[in-house]
Order: C-alpha cells, then structure tokens, then sequence
C-alpha cells in the first residue's frame, strides 16, 4: 500500500540533521515476535545488522542486559494542546510551547508523533472554541524545517462534527502538510464519549466555568449544531481525509451501527470505542482498535465507558495511544505484557501497529533497513525504567 506522506517528508528533513552511528551490544533485542540477545548496529540512521549472541564489539554501547525496543510511535496525543494552552484561556508562547512538547515526548520514548489539533470551531458561549490548527501547523511544519525538534512530527487533524466551521477550517491544509490522520470526532451529548450528561458537565462546565444554566445553554446549541450540520460535516471531512490522503480514524464508536458506518466511510483504526460490542464490531469489520494508555493504567476510563484492560483480555486490542498522559505509553505496553505474557505482542501495540495503521513502512520494528529509532530500558517489575533514546541513531533523551 502506498504512503499517505510525499515520499521525501517520510523522517527526511527535520528530524534530526545528522544521521548516527552506533552499535548496541548485550541486549535483550524485543523483535516482531521473540526476545533475542544480541546486538543491533545503526549507520546513517538505519538498522543495518542485527546478531545474535553476547559478544561487545570494540566501540559498541554495553546494554548489560537491558532490553532494546522501537521507538515509540504516537497516533493521538493532546499534549501539544497542553502546552499552548496550560490553563483555559491562557495562550503560551507557540514556538517554546512546541519546543518543549517535543523534548517531552523524546524523553518518554516516543519518537514518532501525529500532533492532534482541532479543527472546527464554535464561536459564541462559554463554550466557545476558535480557530487556531492552521496558524499553529504552520508554526509546527517551520520549526521542523529549521531542525528544532529532536522527533519525528506528523498532523493529526481532530474533525470536530459538531461545529460552526470544520469544513472552511479542513480546507486550509494541503496534501504537502504532513497530514496523517483526520479522524472523525462527534462530540455531541447524550452519544458516544458522552453518552452520560453528568460526565460532561463534571468535563466542560468546571473546565470553562459555566453555572447550571449556561450548561444547559452549551448543551442546546451543541444538538442544533448536530442537527443542522452534523451530515454534512461528516461526509465533507471523510472527502478532505480523501484529498489530504490522510488515514481516517473514527472516534468513540459505541453501537454496531457507528461501525458500520465507519467501515462505509473507509475508516482503518476506530480511536477509543465505548463498548464491547463496538471493539467486536471493528474486528469483524477489519478495523484496527486503539484505546488509552490512561484507562489501561488506571483500570478504567475517566468516562465511564469500557476498560482496555477488558479489550485486551478478549483479544480486542490492537494500538495503544498515551492520549493526555505522554509517560503512560511505554508503561501501558509493559502493563499488556503481564496481561497476556508477550511481550514483543505488547511492545507492537506502541510501535508496528500504529505505524502500519498510518502506512509509515519505515519504523516500528527493529529490523534491518527500518530507522534507526531504538529505545534501551530496564523492567523494575512492571514498571520501565527508560535509559536512553534514539531518533535515527541520535541520541534525544
């Protein structure tokens, strides 16, 4: 299957000006489907050779028994949000806001990650959200360009249904963008994510301050939006997903009915569906399933909705994504390899799957001709103790 990206934006320019060298040697190498000790030698930024066996050559970095596993590949993050806005209507500084979001991630392995911003707006009431993903893109895209970032950067463009403005907002990207993802986000109350009405108000009402009355007001407007606009966003934003060549994702999928028409729409990994019934439905539909590393840690969702750990025990779990918690993705990888003692299945869920998911045939895996993006970390029981990390071949964190 061909790339959604031009071939010369796939990890190129921008993501690290210099290409390593260097030899990782006495580890415990987490490949596609064993554990092997050996070593792995990077040159020019790529895997070249991987052997098995204790030997250290000369030069090489003694991994003293640690595990090496791919860099982490990140479809869903709100993190970059965290940082420009660290509290609601404060607006921080863009350029240092990204600069550190980026060494964030670096330093909790993530070498890879689809920048989640929001497009469609609403622009009266307190829950007003205005336009800001094309300014803030192009802030992204400039300071990649001049090799700012320590990490690979891709757009994850968060279709918002239920809006005033998505489709003059969608319109503003081009396929030269860097444009991986546009997911389908309908966040309507009384459905999906927000089926219970008590979880959003608990959310949104202290979030943006409003009293009992102005709730109610954000409510109402938010279901004549839907009613009015609702269709026609949906069909519009999977054509711009078409145009863009972005994969598209769908979001918080709970009745069979919702998969259904995600699989008419073309979706190929559904983000954090609410149910059972609708993870099974995906699998039968051959879609891919990502939940939260959050719900994964904490044993549930801070929604209400269904526990990944759930999904994983009844084979219904394929991405895991840190969504607001950058720190939680490699835990939760080794957190699923206690669930179903596998570890190279659990590391897959964080690096070759969402790289597959997206068409990045480059990562994900440790594999001679893959990039160089290796991670060296020491289990403490369950928990990883991250000791370094490589963005093709360059040490970042």
């Amino acid at each position: 299957m061909n790339s959604p990206f031009p071939t010369s934006s796939l990890g190129k320019a921008g993501d690290s000006d210099v290409s390593g060298d260097l030899c990782f040697a006495n580890a415990q190498l987490v490949l596609a489907d064993q554990v092997l000790t050996g070593a792995l030698t990077i040159e020019q930024g790529v895997i070249c050779d991987i052997t098995e066996g204790d030997h250290i050559p000369t030069g090489a970095v003694d991994c003293a028994g640690d595990l090496v596993l791919p860099g982490l590949v990140e479809l869903h993050t709100d993190n970059v949000e965290r940082h420009i806005e660290p509290r609601p209507a404060v607006d921080w500084p863009h350029l240092p806001a990204l600069i550190a979001h980026d060494a964030e991630l670096a330093s909790t392995g993530i070498t890879t990650v689809f920048d989640a911003m929001r497009v469609g707006s609403i622009h009266s009431g307190k829950g007003r959200y205005t336009d800001y993903a094309r300014k803030l893109a192009d802030e992204l895209l400039a300071a990649r360009a001049q090799g700012y970032f320590k990490i690979s950067h891709f757009l994850h463009l968060r279709a918002e249904i239920c809006s005033e403005t998505l489709l003059e907002e969608l319109a503003a990207f081009g396929p030269s963008d860097r444009v991986g993802i546009v997911s389908l986000m309908d966040h309507t109350p009384g459905q999906r994510q927000f089926r219970d009405l008590s979880a959003l108000k608990t959310y949104i009402a202290k979030k943006r301050g409003m009293d009992d009355a102005e709730f109610g007001e954000h409510v109402e407007r938010l279901l004549a939006l839907q009613k009015r606009l609702g269709a026609r966003h949906e069909a519009g934003a999977v054509q711009e997903a078409r145009r863009l060549r972005a994969v598209l994702a769908s979001h918080d999928d709970t009745t069979c009915d919702h998969v259904q028409t995600s699989a008419g729409n073309g979706v190929g990994f559904a983000e954090f569906p609410t149910t059972v019934e609708a993870a099974d439905a995906c699998r039968l539909n051959g879609i891919a399933v990502m939940m939260g590393a959050p719900n994964l840690i904490r044993g549930g969702s801070h929604s209400g909705n269904v526990a990944a750990e759930v999904l994983a025990k009844a084979d219904l779990l394929d991405i895991v994504s840190s969504d607001y918690v950058p720190s939680a993705l490699l835990w939760s990888a080794f957190r699923l390899a206690d669930i179903w003692s596998d570890l190279p299945r659990a590391i897959a869920t964080v690096t070759s799957n969402p790289a597959k998911a997206v068409r990045l045939h480059d990562r994900g895996a440790l594999k001679t001709g893959l990039r160089g993006d290796v991670l060296r970390v020491r289990s403490i029981g369950q928990t990883p103790l991250l000791r370094g990390v490589w963005s093709r071949g360059n040490k970042v964190a």
